[in-house]
């Protein structure tokens, strides 16, 4: 869990999960090198290398990665306080609407 990785209703996340947020196309390359603790241009290096090498084989394993991670969730960073405000506030938005 190198970039705080960390749900504060469920704790550390665990698992392969795409990473919307830092990748650039699905976030496969970026959730993979969260979860090996790598850097994500390196992984993404590998990723072009074997692109390059082994088209089919590596278009169809990342294809399939897309499928099969989910999408890692949203993870609040900021204090605790501000997340308990606006968790309660979108609550009772949600209530007055109706």
């Amino acid at each position: 869990m190198s970039r705080g990785a960390w749900n504060l209703n469920h704790g550390p996340l665990r698992g392969l999960y795409r990473d919307r947020e830092n990748g650039w196309i699905f976030g496969v390359c970026a959730g993979i090198a969260e979860f090996g603790n790598f850097r994500t241009a390196t992984v993404r290096i590998i990723t072009v290398i074997c692109l390059l090498l082994f088209f089919w084989v590596t278009a169809l394993v990342y294809l399939g990665a897309v499928v099969l991670f989910r999408e890692k969730p949203l993870i609040f960073s900021g204090r605790h306080q501000e997340y308990e405000f606006w968790r309660r506030r979108s609550r009772d938005d949600y209530w007055s609407r109706s």
